[in-house]
C-alpha cells in the first residue's frame, strides 16, 4: 500500500511538473474526521491558473467535505492548504472569500426578493454621505454582468430571473470581491441545454482570465467538454489525478467505483428470472424533475435494480412511484389498471412500501422507541381512530425484533440510540409489518457494518420467494448485481438499458453508463 500511495504522489508531481505553471491553490495532506466516520483522509488537490479542474466521486467520497473546507465551512484536522505559496487558513465562508476563495452551490444562495444588483453588492454597498450610493450599485452591477457578456437589466428582482441568470448573478458577485479560486457545485442540475453552453462559455472566458475553476457535477458528458483535469476520490482517499483527454469513461467510472476493469469482466450475475411471470406493475413515460420518460415493470417475487451513478435519477424516481414528488406526465398501471400515487398515503393504500435513503433525516423518528418506529406505518393506513392497542404493538415489534435480529436491549429504547445498522432494519420493520406487495429499498446497505448488511440482502431474497416484489436501489453496484433479477441501468434521469438474468454483470452495467451520449 505504501508503495502504491507513493507510486501515486509521483504521478501526481509529474503531471504538474509536465503543466509547468505554479499552483494557484495547493491542498496536501488533508484529514477530516466525525464521530465514527473518516471523511477525509490525506487528500491532495492541486489547481492552477487558468484551469477548470473537476472533482469527481460518489456519494461519500468526500468531495462535499473538501470543499467545505476549502471554502471554511468546516475546519480541518491535519494538513495544509496555500493559496499562490501563501498558507491559509479560512475559518468561515466570509473568511475564504477574503482570501479569494468563492463558492457557487446548486442551490443559489441569493435573495429572491432583493434585485441583481443588491444582491451582487449586499453586505459591501458603496456609501456616499452616510447613505447606499445606488447609482455606483448599479453601474458596478451592470460592469459586473457585462464581464459575463450578459447584458440585463440588473434592477429586477433575482426572483423573476431564470435559474441561468441566477447562477451568473451568483458567480458576478464571486468574482466582484476578488476570487481567484471559484467553486462551482453542481451548478447545472437545473439548467436546459441552452443554459448550460452559456454557464460553459463565462468558464471559459474565466479560464482565459486566470481564474481557476473547480467544477463539481454528476454529468459526464459536460465534465469531459468542459475540464482540463480531473481529481477522483473514493472513500475520503485520493485515487487519481488524470487530464481529462487522457482518461476513457470506463476507466474513471470504475476509479469512482473501486472497481479495476479486468476484475469487472469476471463478476456476473446469476439466476434468470421466468419472463413469462405477469408484470403487475408498469410504469410507462414517467417523467418529472429530472426524471426523463421512464418505463419499466415489476414482476411479483422479482428484485427489480436500479443502477447509476450519483444524478442518474433512480432516487426521484422511486420518490414519484411512492408518491413523495409529483410526476409531471407518465402513467402507472397495478394489475392492468391505472392508478395515482398522488401522495406516500395513496401508495401505501396501494401496497407500495418505501425505505428511503436518508434513515436518519426522512426513515427514523428519533424521539419515538422502537416498536413505535416499527407500527408508524401500520398504524397510518389504520387511521387514528383504530388504534392498534399496546399490547398489539408489542406483539408486533416483538416479531420482527427476532426476524431481522435488531440489536436492542428494550422495544421501548428511542430508536436513536441504536446503530445505523439496526437502524435500517427498524425502518425495514416497519414495511414488512405493512406487508407490501412492493418495497423500494434505497441504499438500504449505505453506512452499515457487514454482517447487517448481509442480514438485509438474506431478508430480500426470503421476501422475493414469499412472492413480494422489490425495487433495489444500491450506489454499490456488486449488490446490484447480486441481488437482481433484472436491472435498469440510468444516467441522467433516463433510462439506458435494461439488463436481465446471466447479462447482467459489473461489466455490462458499467460500459452501459460509461457509454458516450449521442
Amino acid at each position: 500500500m505504501r508503495r502504491g500511495a507513493y507510486r501515486l504522489a509521483e504521478e501526481i508531481k509529474q503531471i504538474e511538473r509536465d503543466a509547468g505553471d505554479a499552483p494557484l491553490l495547493e491542498i496536501r495532506g488533508v484529514c477530516k474526521s466525525f464521530p465514527g466516520v473518516k471523511a477525509l483522509e490525506n487528500v491532495d488537490f492541486t489547481l492552477k491558473r487558468g484551469e477548470i479542474h473537476s472533482l469527481m466521486g460518489e456519494n461519500g467520497a468526500g468531495k462535499s467535505t473538501l470543499i467545505k473546507i476549502l471554502t471554511g465551512a468546516y475546519r480541518r484536522d491535519t494538513g495544509q492548504i496555500t493559496i499562490e505559496g501563501r498558507r491559509i487558513d479560512p475559518h468561515s465562508p466570509l473568511e475564504a472569500q477574503a482570501i479569494g476563495i468563492s463558492a457557487v452551490f446548486q442551490e443559489v444562495n441569493l435573495i429572491p426578493d432583493l434585485s441583481i444588483a443588491e444582491n451582487i453588492y449586499l453586505g459591501r454597498e458603496p456609501m456616499a454621505f452616510g447613505r447606499i450610493d445606488w447609482k455606483r450599485v448599479h453601474r458596478g452591477a451592470e460592469a459586473a454582468m457585462r464581464r459575463l457578456d450578459l447584458d440585463i437589466d440588473v434592477g429586477q428582482s433575482v426572483r423573476s430571473c431564470s435559474i441561468a441568470v441566477q447562477q451568473l448573478t451568483a458567480i458576478a458577485r464571486a468574482l466582484d470581491v476578488d476570487a481567484r479560486v471559484l467553486v462551482l457545485d453542481e451548478p447545472t442540475s437545473s439548467l436546459a441545454a441552452h443554459e448550460v453552453e452559456k454557464l460553459f462559455a463565462v468558464m471559459r472566458k474565466l479560464r482565459g482570465e486566470g481564474f481557476g475553476i473547480v467544477f463539481i457535477s454528476h454529468f459526464l458528458d459536460q465534465i469531459y467538454e468542459i475540464s482540463d483535469r480531473l481529481t477522483v476520490l473514493r472513500n475520503g482517499k485520493l485515487v487519481g489525478v488524470h487530464a481529462a483527454s487522457d482518461l476513457p469513461r470506463l476507466e474513471l467510472i470504475s476509479l469512482m467505483l473501486g472497481r479495476e476493469i479486468s476484475e469487472v469482466e469476471e463478476t456476473s450475475a446469476g439466476e434468470t428470472r421466468k419472463e413469462e411471470i405477469k408484470p403487475f406493475l408498469k410504469a410507462r413515460g414517467l417523467s418529472g424533475g429530472v426524471v426523463k420518460k421512464m418505463d419499466f415493470e415489476v414482476r411479483p417475487g422479482e428484485v427489480l435494480g436500479f443502477a447509476g451513478l450519483l444524478g442518474a435519477g433512480r432516487t426521484e424516481t422511486a420518490q414519484m412511484l411512492f408518491g413523495i414528488d409529483r410526476a409531471a406526465s407518465g402513467t402507472v398501471e397495478m394489475d392492468e389498471e391505472q392508478v395515482r400515487t398522488a401522495s406516500p398515503r395513496r401508495a401505501i393504500e396501494k401496497g407500495i412500501g418505501f425505505c428511503p435513503e436518508d434513515r436518519r433525516n426522512a426513515g427514523i423518528i428519533p424521539n419515538l422507541s422502537v416498536r413505535e418506529n416499527i407500527v408508524a406505518a401500520l398504524q397510518a393506513r389504520r387511521g387514528w381512530l383504530r388504534r392498534l392497542s399496546i399490547k398489539k404493538q408489542r406483539e408486533i415489534s416483538a416479531e420482527y425484533i427476532k426476524m431481522l435480529s435488531i440489536a436492542t436491549t428494550d422495544a421501548e429504547k428511542p430508536v436513536a440510540h441504536l446503530s445505523g445498522g439496526n437502524q435500517q432494519k427498524v425502518i425495514l420493520a416497519r414495511w414488512l409489518a405493512l406487508q407490501p406487495r412492493l418495497l423500494i429499498l434505497d441504499e438500504p446497505t449505505r453506512g452499515i457494518d457487514v454482517g447487517a448488511k448481509a442480514e438485509i440482502e438474506k431478508r430480500i431474497k426470503e421476501l422475493c420467494g414469499g412472492g413480494m416484489s422489490i425495487i433495489f436501489i444500491s450506489s454499490e453496484l456488486e449488490e446490484v448485481v447480486r441481488d437482481s433479477h433484472r436491472v435498469v441501468v440510468m444516467r441522467e434521469g433516463s433510462k439506458i438499458g435494461e439488463l436481465a438474468g446471466g447479462d447482467i454483470s459489473l461489466s455490462s452495467i458499467i460500459k452501459l453508463i460509461a457509454e458516450k451520449e449521442v
